[in-house]
């Protein structure tokens, strides 16, 4: 990456053989606007995650304490400000990535309005969504950056947090669905994700055009013939666009999927179809028996029809679900998969790792990216497997209603403070008892969203009036030193009136001045953070 200083020096030979042409052009200006851009393309930033990924995939093997998280973000903005956030609570990046949710995408960004979580939304709207997401922290950048530099401009020194400034710029796991087509579709649409940005890229083992959330009823999966030649399409992908180090993160919804749309070809006995067909619910029948137009085949000597539903989906075995699960994940790290994903119908650790550990046994170092997903009511899971637990330890639970335990009249009972500790606890305890390397929460924006405006309507429209919005949001952005108090700078204002300078100098038309009403707060220099103006 080129630096400031080195920039500058760039600039300046390349306007010597240009002479007066371009005696108005700044080394100074331009290395700056150089130093606040320094991803100039979307393959620029999946390189450069893709690295990171890399690298903490090998710092979990190590320490499976070093697990890594995300959150979901529908929008530019919302992923800008978490990051934005991450930086200025923790300190670091590090270990924080983005989560990109195909859910979100249906409900939230499709021109045919809000869908459910069937890929029936435009395949454009996840690159553009993945596009937008980098030019907003790109644009956090320039703006921190720009903060930076004005604090040189004024004497201060701050060149080594120039130099050393941490980009906003994380990974993101973005969801391709079960791939919006055959396997040529599936690489177009990867290419233009990586494209856009992506560096990990999370596929599903269900059928494309019957695809469903992976917390609905009604999930068929496919041959693993079928998902194998989806993870080639994606590493051809990646390979094609030079990022060499590019994640596929394969999801398997056999666990709760009982149906599949089509029966494999056995080539020899004990091959991966021959594997997929055992699964299948069939029954013996006889010569008598078979009707025109019957499916047939042989299982262990005898003649077996497989059960077929109404729609004519095949149905599988009752109880093969973790078994399949445990396949699905060896077969996919075995062909090119770098992480998995298993949907689950509860956050129970034991119940994760009962599935990890059969697929360790095979492949030691295999990896989970867990959805700790709003789907779950992870109050009542986590009390029931509270209760559970006292109970086996012959503690007294007369008190408690296990059907009830949602009832906020436990919410200070010991049981629900057992629970809350081991919520708080799930992601290390997963993370070292489960093989979770990545915990995310597909839906976390979407619900926060919905539950803020439902407080602030509630009190805006009703008694408190103005009062509700400035108790509730600006009050707390300016004392919390939430970025956006100061939304003009945000959206760049200050940003553009410095490139405005650069351009047209003392001409400049800038947005900042007294009558700016921004000017009711004031920056801690130090810290960029808005403080409002105190009476003197």
């Amino acid at each position: 990456m080129i630096n400031y200083n080195s920039a500058i020096d760039v600039v300046r030979k390349i306007k010597a053989k240009h002479g007066n042409t371009w005696a108005s052009i700044s080394p100074e200006n331009a290395a700056r606007m150089i130093a606040q851009n320094r991803f100039k393309t979307g393959l620029d930033i999946a390189k450069y995650t893709a690295s990171i990924m890399r690298k903490d995939m090998a710092e979990y093997d190590a320490d499976p304490t070093n697990y890594t998280q995300s959150l979901g973000c529908w929008h530019g903005f919302v992923a800008q400000q978490k990051m934005i956030a991450v930086k200025k609570h923790h300190g670091t990046t590090s270990k924080t990535y983005l989560y990109l949710s195909g859910w979100m995408v249906a409900a939230l960004r499709s021109e045919l309005g809000p869908l459910p979580d069937q890929s029936m939304h435009e395949k454009t709207a996840v690159p553009k969504l993945i596009e937008e997401i980098y030019t907003f922290l790109r644009q956090a950048d320039a703006v921190e950056l720009n903060d930076l530099f004005r604090r040189l401009d004024a004497g201060e020194d701050v060149q080594d947090e120039i130099d050393n400034f941490e980009t906003h710029v994380v990974p993101i796991i973005a969801d391709i669905d079960a791939g919006f087509g055959n396997e040529e579709a599936t690489y177009l649409l990867a290419k233009k994700m990586i494209e856009a940005g992506a560096c990990a890229l999370q596929i599903e083992n269900q059928v494309s055009d019957a695809k469903q959330c992976g917390h609905q009823d009604g999930k068929v999966t496919v041959p693993h013939e079928d998902f194998i030649a989806k993870l080639n399409a994606l590493r051809y992908a990646f390979l094609e666009l030079g990022v060499e180090e590019g994640i596929i993160v394969a999801r398997t919804d056999s666990e709760g999927a009982g149906l599949t749309q089509k029966l494999p070809v056995s080539q020899k006995e004990g091959d991966l179809a021959s594997q997929y067909m055992d699964f299948i619910e069939a029954e013996e029948v006889s010569a008598e028996e078979v009707k025109d137009n019957d499916v047939l085949f042989k299982r262990n000597g005898k003649l077996v029809r497989p059960v077929r539903m109404p729609n004519g989906l095949y149905k599988f075995k009752e109880n093969s679900n973790i078994d399949r699960v445990v396949l699905d994940c060896i077969t996919s790290l075995r062909n090119g998969a770098d992480l998995l994903w298993i949907e689950t119908p509860t956050p129970h650790v034991g119940q994760i790792a009962h599935m990890v550990n059969r697929v360790k046994e095979e492949i030691p170092d295999a990896k989970l990216v867990y959805n700790n997903s709003p789907s779950f009511n992870w109050t009542i899971n986590f009390r029931q497997q509270a209760y559970d637990a006292m109970k086996e330890e012959g503690e007294d639970v007369s008190g408690y209603d296990r059907d009830a335990l949602m009832d906020a009249k436990y919410d200070g009972s010991e049981l629900a403070a057992r629970a809350d500790e081991m919520i708080r606890s799930f992601q290390l305890e997963a993370s070292k008892h489960a093989g979770v390397f990545h915990h995310l929460i597909t839906l976390p924006t979407y619900h926060t969203t919905a539950l803020h405006m439902n407080d602030l309507v509630e009190g805006y429209f009703g008694e408190m009036g103005m009062l509700a919005y400035v108790d509730s949001v600006q009050r707390q952005e300016i004392r919390k030193g939430v970025s956006c108090v100061k939304h003009q700078r945000m959206a760049g204002s200050d940003l553009g009136d410095d490139h405005k300078t650069f351009f047209a100098g003392e001409k400049a038309l800038k947005a900042s001045g007294e009558k700016n009403t921004s000017n009711q707060f004031e920056f801690n220099k130090k810290t960029a953070r808005p403080e409002p103006i105190l009476a003197k």
